[in-house]
């Protein structure tokens, strides 16, 4: 199944099969989209439009938001992040859909079969963009989502698509020397095999998990250069010091990067990170290149 936008070509597929015999798989360059539910769109604008400053034109060349009828929001050229109707009270994620950019969407198709994850294929001429004046971050470097079996996706996704372990870590500090076992990971991060954007797998949350514990777990994340410098635009475009939709500082995490998380009037979380550690992080270390921004 192909869509359509601005030259650009989105092949939808399920974390499923691969062709035991066919074509090689194109190259997957980063992630291109998310897509979340919003049970209010004006709402949803004051976050995305406002305090994050993300524009809602068309870049020429793009492959984004220009035949998306619903609310999309522009990061860069290359990489948006789109709203469709949701209602209080659905159940499960309310992280819809993410897709990955792939050098050819067709090629992909043939290499693999199902639904649920896009790959999206870009336009040839190049395009061109600017960060707005008030954008808080240009770069979508990572979304995360509830998992329940670590070994299913990595057979998807490191066997089939070659995606490259990039960090693994969880809550529990383990005595030096012990040896870690899958339920000590929580958190189990993957880089796409031809760039540095990354897929967490968010491990251990419970069966029966809330919407406000399933919104914080599904979300997307925003890079940042300096983190202080990315809350004081927020503060001027509006975020409240005291805000209930945003942390009270930024820290840094398990994983030695330093984090602020705000979230979307549904309680969708989006993190900015600063992509380059500050210290070494926890349990493990990291075994691929980090972003530049």
């Amino acid at each position: 199944m192909f869509r359509n936008a601005a030259g650009a070509a989105a092949l939808l597929l399920a974390a499923g099969l691969a062709a035991d015999e066919g074509p090689n798989r194109p190259k997957i360059y980063g992630i291109a989209f998310v897509r979340l539910k919003s049970s209010d769109f004006q709402k949803a604008s004051e976050t995305y439009s406002k305090i994050l400053g993300l524009g809602t034109g068309k870049y020429r060349g793009t492959n984004g938001c220009t035949n998306v009828k619903d609310p999309c929001y522009l990061v860069n050229a290359r990489q948006h992040i789109e709203l469709v109707p949701g209602h209080a009270g659905d159940p499960g994620s309310w992280l819809e859909e993410f897709g990955f950019e792939t050098a050819s969407a067709r090629v992909m198709r043939d290499y693999l079969e199902g639904d649920h994850i896009a790959f999206v294929q870009p336009p040839r001429a190049p395009s061109e963009s600017a960060p707005g004046p008030t954008q808080v971050s240009s770069s979508l470097v990572h979304t995360g989502f509830v998992a329940k079996d670590l070994y299913t996706l990595n057979k998807f996704y490191l066997d089939t698509l070659g995606f490259r372990l990039y960090w693994k870590g969880g809550f529990k500090e383990l005595p030096p020397g012990t040896p870690e076992k899958d339920s000590d990971i929580d958190w189990f991060e993957i880089q796409v095999p031809d760039g540095s954007d990354w897929v967490e797998y968010m491990l251990n949350i419970p069966r029966r998990a809330d919407h406000q514990e399933l919104g914080a777990q599904n979300h997307f994340c925003l890079g940042v250069r300096s983190m202080q410098k990315a809350i004081d635009q927020l503060r001027k475009n509006g975020l409240a010091p005291d805000s209930k939709l945003a942390d009270d500082k930024p820290d840094i995490g398990r994983d030695g990067k330093w984090q602020y998380d705000i979230f979307d009037p549904d309680l969708t979380r989006i993190e900015l990170m600063e992509p380059t550690p500050a210290k070494d992080p926890c349990c493990n270390p990291y075994t691929a290149p980090h972003p530049t921004l």
